[in-house]
């Protein structure tokens, strides 16, 4: 079992569920160095199914860190001019405080009784993170997907703390139609016997058919239609006909089984079922009880946002709702719509003008920086 590099965070963290944490382990990477002026931090947040391991080797999967084409030596965040941090959230499971850590009052697994996280806890979790490691001031804070709320989260909470925000392919409200795939996805995993209530670690199973399908089910809703067509079409699986049965007959079918049994090698069940409804509850202007321009009122942050015209996940429409609320009270805001078959997870994937842009946008800011 890898062990995880931590930092246990002592100051109390009221939730916004009203449950108070303190003393509690918050799992990070860093890459790079840190200048003298302390001007040169990158914060990454990571998505739904990300953890810390950004760059590099994933030291549980063996395979390359999440973002590995875009942070590293010589690469677009490149890791020999910045000191690149990226933290494990509070309900995770490689590391910081989550379902599967150990109750220090009962010397069992939190399981279930785990208090309910929001994406505004996650980033105020990160704050003390940053805090302790004695950062005051971040030059960019980037992250897509849940990421991306992460990263509105801290323009909204911290407008004096960044420099400057990335927000890729990410909104300001979960809709309904995401909070649906969600449920399905926890419903299965619910529905799995080997669940056990939440208490499958006590019971030393582990429910991996019901989030294996979770995965299947929420990976469709990263891949669009154009996509799936041009990647599998209707090509069948190592066979010349159709068997007349249940195997994987069709070369999506394959896809996505392997996907859903990999992920259940890495990732926790309950952690995907708190995670998962803090993305569910994700709504900024009910948090706030604001308009979302007024959310932004005071940020001095330079922000980037990027969609993807493939993204039915989280179509540029809701991108242009934050541009429009930034604009609206004069902030220096930038807008790219990016042209791709690749869908939600494009940001993830080779796509050549979103590196481009990525790369072009963050030197930019670097030189006004003077790093």
């Amino acid at each position: 079992m890898a062990e995880h590099n931590k930092i246990r965070i002592t100051k109390p963290l009221k939730l916004d569920s009203g449950v108070e944490i303190r003393d509690f382990d918050i799992a990070y990477q860093t890459y790079g160095k840190l200048n003298a002026a302390k001007s040169n931090v990158v914060f990454v947040c990571h998505a739904l199914t990300g953890d810390q391991y950004v760059a590099g080797t994933h030291p549980v999967t063996g395979k390359p860190g999440w973002w590995d084409a875009v942070v590293g030596a010589g690469k677009i965040i490149d890791t020999n001019r910045y000191y690149v941090i990226c933290a494990n959230v509070i309900g995770g499971c490689m590391g910081s405080l989550g379902p599967k850590e150990i109750h220090e009052a009962t010397g069992k697994p939190y399981a279930l009784t785990f208090p309910i996280i929001t994406i505004s806890d996650m980033v105020r979790a990160h704050s003390l993170l940053l805090d302790e490691l004695g950062i005051s001031d971040i030059f960019c804070v980037i992250g897509g997907s849940m990421g991306g709320m992460q990263v509105l989260e801290w323009v909204a909470k911290f407008p004096q703390r960044i420099f400057a925000a990335i927000p890729i392919a990410t909104t300001c409200r979960h809709s309904a139609q995401n909070i649906a795939f969600h449920e399905i996805g926890r419903q299965a995993i619910m529905a799995d016997p080997n669940w056990e209530g939440g208490n499958y670690q006590l019971e030393e199973k582990t429910p991996t058919k019901g989030l294996s399908v979770a995965r299947m089910t929420a990976h469709v809703t990263y891949m669009s239609e154009e996509s799936l067509e041009k990647k599998f079409g209707r090509n069948l699986q190592n066979r010349e006909a159709v068997t007349y049965g249940f195997d994987a007959d069709f070369q999506i079918e394959s896809y996505l089984r392997h996907q859903g049994i990999s992920f259940v090698d890495r990732f926790d069940a309950n952690s995907y079922l708190y995670i998962t409804r803090a993305m569910d509850y994700f709504d900024m202007e009910r948090e706030y009880g604001q308009h979302l321009s007024e959310i932004f009122a005071s940020t001095t942050a330079r922000v980037c946002i990027i969609s993807f015209t493939s993204d039915w996940l989280y179509p540029t429409v809701e991108s242009k709702y934050i541009t429009r609320a930034l604009n609206a009270v004069g902030a220096d805001v930038s807008f790219l719509e990016i042209k791709t078959d690749k869908g939600h997870d494009a940001f993830l994937l080779d796509v050549p003008e979103f590196t481009n842009t990525l790369k072009g946008y963050i030197e930019n800011i670097a030189k006004e920086r003077g790093i």
